[in-house]
Parts: C-alpha cells; sequence; structure tokens
C-alpha cells in the first residue's frame, strides 16, 4: 500500500497546485483593486459599517431605554466625526498615539457643562473605540477580523444590557422624617414604612446624613427594576424646578 501511494505521488498525471494558486494569489503589476481604483467606495463601505455598529448599540441599546435624544445625537456625531477624522489622516502615522489620546480628551473634559454619567461614558467610550477600530482597520485588517471585532462588541453590549444576565437592581434618595425608625432595632419596621408609602418592593437601604435640627435623613433605597433609566434619580432637590 506505502509503494502504491509514492508511485501514485511521483506520476506525472497528478495536479500541480501551484499552477492553480499562483495566479489567485500574484497581483499582476500594473493592476489595481475596485477599492484602490475608488477609494470612496472604502470610505462608504468602512463608514456604513461603523454607522450601522453604532447605530444598533446607540438606539436599540441606548435610546430604547433612556429616550435621551441629547445624548443619542451626541453619541452618532461624536462617532461619525472621529471615523471621518481618523480615516482621511489614516496616512498620518498617528495611529495608536492619536487613538489614545481621543481617549484621554474625553475623559478630562467629561464635557464639562455637564457632570456625565458613568454610564454615558461607558457608551462613549464604546462608541470611540468602534469608530477608531473601523478607521484604522483600512487595508490592515481583513473584512472578516472587522465583522467578529464589531460582533464581539454587538454580542457583549447585548449581553450586559439584557434582563436575563445581569438583575438590575434600580436605586433612589428620598427624605425621610421619621428619626425614630433610625435605630438599628427599629430597621425593619423602617423598611416596612418605606415599603407601605413609596409602593416599591424595597430590599435594602442605606442612611445618610442626618439633620436632627430639622429632623430629617438622606436615605437611599434599592429595589428591583425593569433597567429602565430614570434620570430624576440623579437630581438634587434643590434642581427640581418650582
Amino acid at each position: 500500500m506505502l509503494n502504491e501511494f509514492t508511485t501514485l505521488l511521483q506520476g506525472d498525471d497528478l495536479i500541480d497546485l501551484d499552477q492553480i494558486t499562483n495566479p489567485l494569489l500574484t497581483v499582476q503589476p500594473g493592476s489595481l483593486s475596485l477599492l484602490e481604483e475608488k477609494p470612496y467606495l472604502g470610505l462608504l463601505l468602512f463608514f456604513g459599517l461603523n454607522f450601522i455598529v453604532t447605530g444598533v448599540i446607540m438606539g436599540y441599546f441606548y435610546y430604547r431605554k433612556t429616550h435621551r435624544r441629547d445624548y443619542l445625537f451626541t453619541f452618532i456625531m461624536v462617532s461619525t466625526t472621529i471615523f471621518l477624522m481618523v480615516y482621511l489622516l489614516e496616512s498620518v502615522k498617528i495611529k495608536v498615539g492619536f487613538a489614545l489620546g481621543l481617549f484621554a480628551i474625553f475623559g478630562i473634559l467629561r464635557y464639562r457643562t455637564d457632570s456625565l454619567p458613568v454610564r454615558e461614558m461607558t457608551y462613549l467610550f464604546v462608541i470611540i473605540g468602534i469608530s477608531v477600530i473601523n478607521a484604522l482597520s483600512n487595508g490592515t485588517n481583513s473584512i472578516m477580523e472587522l465583522l467578529i471585532t464589531n460582533s464581539i462588541f454587538l454580542i457583549l453590549t447585548w449581553l450586559m444590557e439584557t434582563k436575563h444576565l445581569l438583575k438590575h437592581t434600580s436605586s433612589k434618595a428620598i427624605i425621610y422624617e421619621r428619626l425614630d425608625l433610625l435605630k438599628p432595632n427599629m430597621h425593619d419596621d423602617l423598611l416596612n414604612d418605606i415599603r407601605e408609602r413609596t409602593g416599591l418592593n424595597v430590599t435594602r437601604f442605606e442612611i445618610g446624613q442626618i439633620d436632627f435640627k430639622k429632623k430629617l435623613a438622606y436615605i437611599k433605597i434599592y429595589y428591583p427594576g425593569n433597567g429602565d433609566i430614570n434620570t430624576a434619580d440623579t437630581m438634587k432637590m434643590n434642581q427640581f424646578p418650582i
């Protein structure tokens, strides 16, 4: 059997794989690919991929829960601006240093007009990362690698936002006036009183500052939530319009 296999390999009738693969792998001199002949097609292709991925993350995962059009507008425009800026400046050897510089700038500024919540900062960091990756992948990574990378972002965002993987717990700050229930041996009564007043299934609470002069206490309560974001919970009492 071994002798017959050796004779078969030495035969003249075998197909030479080099004759088949060489024409496919060898680039003919003077020939250009379609993207090289028409560079704007590459810009449209990569921008379309970046816009679809960031649009799904911001429109489906973020906006569906927060309904904040101001943040949605900001995130989409930041993503578009960064992608076009990095893509068109790709010839300049900035690469990693430029990408890290963008992260540092937005991390320091944090939109100085308002303090950006942690959730929004995370989404901002994600769309900046996706935009930089898609812009710098032009000609350096295969399409399959780029699709896998963007798919990882989509899958991880979905897993973190889904109710089945992580249990969402909402919190709310309240001002409480019954100081007699703040004693450690009265915490069960305090919990029941808060549940009755708020109608929420409060599971635990944290006692903050206590003002004995005004007979008020600041308490943070925690209860099961559906993952929706209530922006009013982050506001102070003096920020509510009267």
